[in-house]
């Protein structure tokens, strides 16, 4: 059993390595996104998914092995509200942002999020929670907005992001 995992680490870290060589080549890369795989109703079914030990696991050593990578990003919707505040323990040091997607397709894959939306106090809130400092980032890690003292009225929801949309 113990030969069985050690030979889908040297998997892993085998496509880590072409990722991480890559990077070390090109420079281009901003963030590593380990992306949760998902088995439900789909081809692939019957294949287990990674507990949530391994997926700290994969993220602790993603961030440990691929220190040419800037910045590692937890994908909230697909592992999950809480497994995302953890992983910020675990060399994480972004969420995805406020997101509305109302595709359905996070939740038929067996997400944990079955809709996937987080306003922005939502967010600052979750961040904030574990005692973490919430920056609102453009998608090169230019700061945006410092949340770190900001207080949300009550009514206040959605905070008007700079994005265009064509």
């Amino acid at each position: 059993m113990l030969y069985g995992h050690i030979e889908e680490y040297k998997h892993r870290i085998d496509h880590m390595d072409r990722l991480r060589k890559l990077q070390d080549k090109t420079g281009m890369f901003n963030t590593f996104i380990p992306l949760k795989f998902r088995n439900g109703a789909n081809e692939m079914a019957h294949i287990p998914e990674a507990t949530i030990i391994e997926d700290l696991k994969c993220y602790a050593m993603g961030r440990i092995y691929m220190d040419n990578f800037n910045h590692v990003k937890a994908y909230w919707p697909m592992i999950g509200r809480s497994t995302a505040q953890l992983l910020l323990n675990f060399g994480v040091d972004d969420i995805d942002g406020t997101i509305d997607d109302t595709t359905k397709i996070y939740a038929m894959a067996g997400a944990e999020e079955q809709t996937p939306s987080l306003s922005t106090k939502q967010l600052v809130e979750l961040i904030k929670e574990i005692g973490r400092h919430p920056i609102e980032r453009d998608t090169i890690y230019n700061t945006i907005t410092d949340f770190k003292d900001h207080e949300f009225p009550e009514e206040e929801g959605m905070i008007e992001l700079p994005v265009i949309n064509k």
